[in-house]
C-alpha cells in the first residue's frame, strides 16, 4: 500500500503531460487520417567548376629509366645547399623516394618564375637518380607547377 500512491500519482502526472503534448491540432489544409503536404522540392545548386589539374608530365621518348610523378607540394628548398641553383621539391605522390613520397630534382634551366610553394600541384617527368643523400629522385626533364 505505502508503494501504490506514488504509482497512482505517477500514472496520474503521465497521463496529464500525454494529454497536454496531445492537445496539439492538426494543420488547418489537412483533414484527420490525411498526410501533410509536402513541402516544395528546392533544386540543389550547382557545384563549383573544379579547377583543372596541373598538366600531366611525360616522359621523353626513348629516356631510359624515366618514371612520371603527379602531386601535391609538400617541401620546397628553394636554396640548394650546393650552390648549383636547382630546385629541389617533394611530392606527397609516387614511391619513389619513400612510400607515397617522391623528390624531384629541378634543373635551374627547367625552374619556372615562381618557385613552388606548398600546396601547389605539381608533376614532373624524368630518370630516376640518387640524390646527395642516397635518396632515389626523379631529375626532372619536364617540370610543371599550377599555383593553389
Amino acid at each position: 500500500m505505502r508503494f501504490l500512491i506514488p504509482i497512482v500519482l505517477l500514472a496520474a502526472i503521465a497521463a496529464a503531460a500525454l494529454a497536454i503534448v496531445d492537445r496539439g491540432e492538426a494543420p488547418a489544409d489537412t483533414r484527420p487520417g490525411e498526410a501533410s503536404p509536402t513541402p516544395e522540392a528546392t533544386p540543389t545548386p550547382a557545384p563549383a567548376p573544379k579547377r583543372r589539374d596541373v598538366r600531366r608530365a611525360t616522359c621523353p621518348e626513348g629516356e631510359p629509366g624515366c618514371q612520371a610523378v603527379r602531386g601535391t607540394v609538400i617541401y620546397v628548398e628553394a636554396v640548394d645547399p650546393d650552390g648549383d641553383g636547382d630546385l629541389h621539391v617533394v611530392l606527397d605522390a609516387g614511391s619513389i623516394t619513400l612510400p607515397g613520397i617522391t623528390a624531384v630534382d629541378v634543373a635551374p634551366e627547367l625552374r619556372p618564375e615562381r618557385d613552388p610553394r606548398v600546396g601547389d600541384r605539381v608533376s614532373a617527368a624524368g630518370p630516376v637518380q640518387t640524390g646527395s643523400y642516397g635518396q632515389s629522385q626523379i631529375h626532372a626533364l619536364v617540370f610543371h607547377v599550377r599555383a593553389r
